[in-house]
């Protein structure tokens, strides 16, 4: 329900953030997400806790989209990148400390177990909510409303330059110039159109002929690794690891954690369709063998140990031995202890996630920032945020059903989703590193970029002149 609540936050936020601006959007989605973890955390029965978290859906995904509209704007050129990446690793930080949280909450003997971890929710939330208020106003929401004056004021806060410093003033004159050319843009795609109408019309720009395959590509990229750790201590389970499940998840959440590092290191220097073939293969070729492998060796895993050593051959690592110590099944609360290959089979979920974390980690969120144009940027992002949130709901949902009906098959779908992420690199994806927007009309044959361009020229003289 959380990915659900998020991917409905997706679409409001816009808006909210271009009325009341980008500080004050974040510090009442921030609010909403307190809100639902207050009530997880006081949940009389399930009812309350699903809302709750539905709830805290709609404030992450809004934050999701409101923390990095604001880093790029308030950043400075030449760290705006590396900002934006130390926001996406902090959430994968994130999602590290919070499950080792929750696993060692679980020997708590009490209710107190489930809510504090639902409780410190509230913690990061506040923390957000409160302290973006120590910082300035985005200088380019001010421009927007028309507070010029106030948005150079703004700037040089933020660059810690006089007003008067020639940096400051080049920099607030192309914010100026950005404005009204959007407004241009808009208002010739539009003629005539206001509020409501020339909202869904915006939207509806993201499918036309010019630009259809500017959202495939932005929209491509979904992410079914989310989903997949939420449910990890039950995809172990299933392949006869209930007593280290859970610390398995946990070392999974690691992995991730070091590969997302290494993404960044090379995500400039390989490429993105590169890194979009081959990942999406190197994610589904250890399903293939773990499909493999289930669908013959499951019934019986301590008899067929052997079974697991062709996993652990790809991984290239020992597999652990059994603990002793036991695990609570997820979702169950039942104790299980069985032994058996599948340490070797985790391995392989190892290298996915790996090679998840090293590619369509980055990807997911590089791309729709690169492929769409100026004019139509913020909702493209927007649209392929919301996709990702919505793909991460529905084989969330999914995934248990199929783990307990489908068996081996859960394996194959996980498989064949990869395998036909290879197909959509090789078909749409170009490769956008170092092109301008002139040269990905190019590749798109759509000549937006080149439109654009000719009338940011003429803005940009008219703020010159300012």
């Amino acid at each position: 329900m959380l990915e659900l609540g998020a991917f409905l936050g997706c679409f409001f936020f816009p808006q909210l953030a271009d009325t009341i601006s980008r500080k004050w959007s974040l510090s009442i989605v921030a609010a909403i997400f307190i809100i639902g973890a207050i009530m997880q955390t006081a949940a009389p029965d399930y009812a309350v806790l699903v809302a709750g978290r539905t709830i805290t859906g709609v404030g992450v995904g809004t934050m999701a989209l409101g923390a990095p509209l604001y880093i790029s704007e308030v950043s400075p050129p030449q760290v705006r990148g590396t900002l934006l990446v130390l926001e996406s690793l902090v959430i994968v930080m994130g999602v590290v400390s919070s499950y080792w949280i929750a696993y060692g909450c679980q020997y708590i003997d009490s209710e107190a177990s489930f809510r504090v971890p639902f409780g410190l929710q509230m913690v990061s939330a506040g923390i957000i909510g409160t302290m973006i208020h120590l910082f300035p106003y985005s200088p380019r929401w001010l421009v927007l409303v028309k507070r010029d004056e106030d948005a150079l004021e703004s700037l040089a806060k933020l660059r810690r330059l006089p007003a008067t410093d020639s940096r400051v003033v080049t920099e607030w004159r192309g914010i100026l110039a950005e404005i009204q050319f959007q407004k241009i843009m808009s208002e010739k795609a539009h003629p005539g159109k206001q509020g409501l109408v020339l909202e869904l019309l915006q939207w509806a720009d993201l499918f036309r002929k010019k630009t259809w395959r500017r959202t495939v590509v932005g929209v491509g990229p979904t992410d079914i690794a989310g989903s997949f750790i939420y449910y990890a201590p039950t995809l172990f389970t299933s392949l006869g690891q209930g007593d280290l499940s859970l610390i398995l998840a946990g070392t999974l959440n690691i992995g991730q954690l070091v590969a997302v590092m290494a993404a960044f290191l090379i995500v400039d220097a390989v490429g993105r369709r590169t890194l979009a073939i081959w990942g999406a293969f190197a994610m589904g070729v250890p399903y293939v063998v773990i499909a493999a492998l289930y669908g013959l060796y499951s019934d019986d895993w301590p008899a067929h140990p052997a079974a697991g050593w062709a996993c652990v051959a790809m991984a290239c690592e020992y597999p652990p031995a059994p603990s002793p110590a036991s695990a609570y099944k997820a979702n169950e609360g039942t104790h299980s202890s069985q032994p058996g290959p599948g340490p070797a089979n985790l391995h392989n979920l190892d290298v996915y996630i790996c090679a998840y974390g090293i590619s369509y980690s980055a990807l997911a969120w590089a791309l729709p920032s690169e492929v769409y144009s100026t004019v139509q940027r913020s909702k493209g992002v927007a649209l392929a945020t919301a996709t990702v949130w919505l793909s991460n709901f529905i084989v969330g949902v999914a995934t248990p059903p199929m783990i307990s009906q489908a068996g081996f098959g859960t394996y194959v779908f996980f498989a064949i989703m990869c395998f036909l992420g290879v197909i959509w690199a090789w078909t749409f994806v170009p490769e956008t590193k170092g092109k301008t927007l002139e040269e990905l009309d190019d590749v798109f044959g759509d000549g937006t970029g080149h439109e654009e361009h000719e009338v940011m020229r003429s803005v940009a003289a008219e703020a010159r002149r300012r």
